[in-house]
């Protein structure tokens, strides 16, 4: 009897043991877990630690910095930059840091609520990388509008305005350059012990990006045709380096819902001039860019904002300039 109870205790003492393992592995696995997302955000001695608002800044930074940075980008691979708000450890991380890239131009319309809550205490240098571009202002009519003869009024016009200024520089090579200029200036403020290396990263990407300038300049002056159209009015900067022309189906903001008659207007657009492509971009919805190509009967392409990489982007190891030459290849499909 003594030895039966001792088999029943045995049994249950090793049910209990086996419990008790797996409730310690899981909060080893939670543990870790925020350890990992802490960890990302942590801080790396005796290196430059930067964090950026977004995906292009990340990529110039990581460029410029090369081994002396530590560089985290605070919007993860396929969250919609515009649709980001940062949380108390983004404030936490970069109150520790050396330097803070955004793009500015009303981009992050949390960033001034944000820097007011930065601290006194905060060394952290904060850069506008968009500084020294010429912005465009406000939202240009659409061909669409001028072609359909209607005569809208101011406050018609401002009902459907996103903004004063198109936030989106980055997407043109040109404007890029600029903007990794200012990032190298922000290393070179920061570390100026090591301005040489950061002055050779930095001819090395503005090459690049001046190669690609050229490219864009070349390869897209040989076509007649100048209009493109897109999902959302993300090509500005481009359109206006590249003698390009954008009709948009949605504004500066891509959740920024169009109104029926532009979507007529621009469907009618696209029949009469006959545009063979409407583009799309991936980080959000394509399901007005597809409905507008059957109506039109017309098909869809990618011309990507590069507001940020997709996981499988990411995964891919694509990055700003790979993905610009897509955008290029693209271009002269939709422009033949």
């Amino acid at each position: 009897m003594l030895i039966k109870m001792f088999t029943i205790k045995g049994k249950k003492m090793s049910i209990i043991k086996k419990l008790l393992l797996i409730a310690l592995s899981a909060c080893v696995l939670i543990v870790a877990t925020g350890c990992g997302k802490n960890d990302q955000m942590a801080q790396v001695e005796g290196k430059i630690n930067v964090l950026t608002s977004f995906y292009p800044l990340y990529y110039f930074a990581k460029e410029i910095g090369g081994d002396r940075a530590n560089v985290v980008n605070l919007v993860a691979a396929g969250v919609e930059p515009h649709e980001w708000t940062p949380k108390s450890r983004d404030l936490d991380a970069v109150s520790k840091a050396q330097i803070f890239l955004y793009n500015g131009a009303g981009l992050e319309g949390w960033v001034k609520g944000f820097l007011n809550g930065l601290g006194s205490d905060s060394k952290v240098l904060t850069v506008e990388a968009s500084h020294g571009i010429k912005l465009i202002s406000g939202n240009p009519e659409k061909d669409s509008e001028e072609d359909s003869g209607e005569d809208h009024t101011a406050d018609e016009q401002h009902s459907h305005s996103d903004g004063d200024v198109d936030p989106h520089t980055w997407v043109s090579p040109r404007s890029a350059m600029v903007m990794a200029a200012n990032i190298r200036d922000a290393f070179v403020k920061t570390d100026p012990e090591h301005k040489a290396e950061y002055e050779t990263r930095y001819e090395s990407i503005k090459d690049r990006l001046g190669q690609l300038d050229a490219k864009f300049t070349v390869q897209l002056s040989v076509y007649k045709r100048r209009d493109i159209v897109v999902s959302h009015q993300a090509f500005g900067y481009l359109c206006r380096d590249y003698n390009l022309n954008q009709i948009a189906i949605m504004g500066l903001s891509p959740d920024a819902e169009p109104r029926a008659q532009d979507l007529l207007n621009i469907a009618r657009f696209v029949k009469e001039n006959d545009i063979p492509y409407i583009f799309f971009e991936e980080l959000v919805s394509e399901q007005l860019a597809q409905t507008l190509a059957r109506e039109a009967k017309v098909d869809t392409l990618v011309l990507n904002p590069l507001e940020g990489l997709t996981p499988e982007q990411d995964k891919a190891g694509e990055n700003y300039i790979t993905l610009m030459e897509k955008n290029l290849q693209n271009l002269q499909k939709a422009l033949q």
